[in-house]
């Protein structure tokens, strides 16, 4: 395999460089397990979900954000 380097990206259009972004994403997504937090990651997210169970009207599903999100490309 071809090693890629941070010049070849640079080359690539932009939609080109967010799908390999989403790709190698993708790639780390399936070994979350490997992520370790630190403890102030974990602090934040037990913030937040503390939050989201006092008010979860307050958030969106992930659908919607999706959607939002898509549609600002």
């Amino acid at each position: 395999m071809k090693k890629v380097t941070a010049a070849d990206t640079i080359a690539l259009s932009i939609p080109e460089r967010i799908q390999l972004v989403e790709d190698i994403w993708d790639t780390i997504a399936t070994h979350a397990q490997a992520v370790e937090l630190t403890e102030d990651e974990k602090r934040v997210i037990d913030e937040r979900l503390e939050a989201y169970h006092r008010n979860p009207e307050l958030g969106s599903p992930w659908e919607d954000v999706h959607r939002r999100l898509l549609s600002r490309r």
